[in-house]
């Protein structure tokens, strides 16, 4: 399954919507996806819950010029810029959402409902307080790419020597899928991005995929405690260098237009 958070959305269409390239109502469908309904909590002149499409009008009232991604993991702030509650909430949700010109940010708590084949999602994005400072580690679009090519040899030759590169029928299935979405012609990200972006975010997808796989398909060849380690130890940088590949490509709609 590709990753595709819905953090990236809701800035990517966002952004899209904030530079005149798409209508509200595109906007909002756009960021839902396959989720039942998106509300957002917590704006400030609202005094409950508001569908996107408000939501997003809202945001532009207050000045918002631009939405940027933060992928958070443990020890790793990617695209935070506090304070540390607002940087708490976005470490439990895994993502966030930081706007630019208004020291606000997003950060989306999901849940499900129904029997297993028929599950409804519903995203509130909780609307907080964001300090208004530079982003914790997010590359520029060059830097992204460079590490993310590096990394997936730098792995792909040490899970290749582990036999745990996410080999057999899962693995084929997944890369199958992976190659049907893409060339379907999904639109990986919203209309005002540069073509550079979306390849950035696509090779993000896919070294995030073959981690996952990685990961999911035991421990192949590596028997020997020493060679499991080498194996975590291979992924867990090409992690890293996967999500700031994709805070990166997320945001470059809004590094393009600041640096205009």
């Amino acid at each position: 399954m590709l990753f595709e958070p819905r953090s990236g959305r809701l800035a990517a269409w966002g952004n899209a919507l904030l530079a005149g390239l798409v209508s509200p109502d595109e906007a909002a469908m756009s960021i839902v996806g396959e989720d039942a309904v998106h509300r957002v909590e917590g704006l400030a002149g609202e005094s409950g819950p508001v569908g996107l499409t408000l939501a997003l009008g809202r945001l532009r009232a207050l000045g918002v010029s631009g939405l940027r991604v933060a992928l958070p993991a443990p020890g790793h702030p990617l695209g935070l810029s506090g304070p540390p509650e607002f940087n708490a909430r976005a470490l439990e949700a895994e993502e966030a959402v930081v706007a630019v010109g208004a020291a606000v940010g997003l950060v989306p708590e999901v849940a499900e409902a129904g029997p297993a084949g028929d599950v409804h999602v519903s995203v509130t994005w909780h609307c907080l307080p964001v300090r208004e400072a530079p982003p914790a580690d997010v590359p520029s679009l060059g830097e992204a790419e460079r590490e993310l090519a590096e990394a997936l040899r730098e792995a792909t030759t040490v899970l290749t020597r582990l036999d745990v590169a996410g080999s057999g029928p899962m693995a084929d299935a997944a890369l199958s899928a992976y190659r049907a979405r893409a060339e379907a012609g999904r639109e990986a990200l919203a209309p005002g991005y540069p073509p550079r972006a979306v390849r950035v975010l696509a090779l993000a997808q896919r070294v995030d995929l073959m981690v996952s796989l990685a990961y999911e398909s035991g421990h192949g060849g590596a028997v020997a405690a020493s060679e499991m380690a080498a194996r975590t130890e291979a992924l867990r940088p090409v992690e890293r260098v996967a999500r700031r590949a994709l805070v990166a490509a997320y945001n470059s709609a809004v590094e393009a237009r600041e640096q205009r």
